[in-house]
């Protein structure tokens, strides 16, 4: 054979098929695990302003929650998320503690957290 029709070996091809196969899946992999934690991201900031957001109002209409651990629900940014607020005593009168974690599913991981103080009012 002349040099000039000289090509690559099936060997060849097949071995360049399987790096370009091999580089492939690992870039799919890194796209998809680069989405996935901008969902979980997203969903741990919605998660955290639903928790502050509750904390706003109740500071904001000068709540004086009993010391109990209630349970609801909130629409915010068309999805329902589930909050659990635990309001517990302080050692400084007229201030009570509440906690506020938020869940994007009943009974699964809380995604947000927040804990503030609430002072009596009058």
């Amino acid at each position: 054979m002349s040099s000039r029709m000289r090509g690559f070996t099936l060997l060849e091809v097949l071995v360049a098929l399987a790096v370009l196969a091999i580089a492939l899946t690992a870039v799919m992999r890194v796209v998809t695990q680069s989405i996935e934690t901008s969902i979980s991201l997203r969903n741990h900031l919605e998660a955290q302003w639903v928790a502050e957001d509750r904390m706003t109002k109740h500071q904001l209409r000068n709540d004086w929650l009993s010391i109990d651990t209630t349970t609801g629900t909130e629409e915010f940014n068309g999805r329902r998320w589930y909050w659990r607020e635990q309001v517990s005593t302080t050692s400084i009168a007229g201030f009570r503690r509440i906690q506020i974690q938020v869940r994007a599913h009943r009974n699964k991981e809380v995604l947000g957290r927040i804990i503030g103080f609430l002072r009596q009012p009058g």
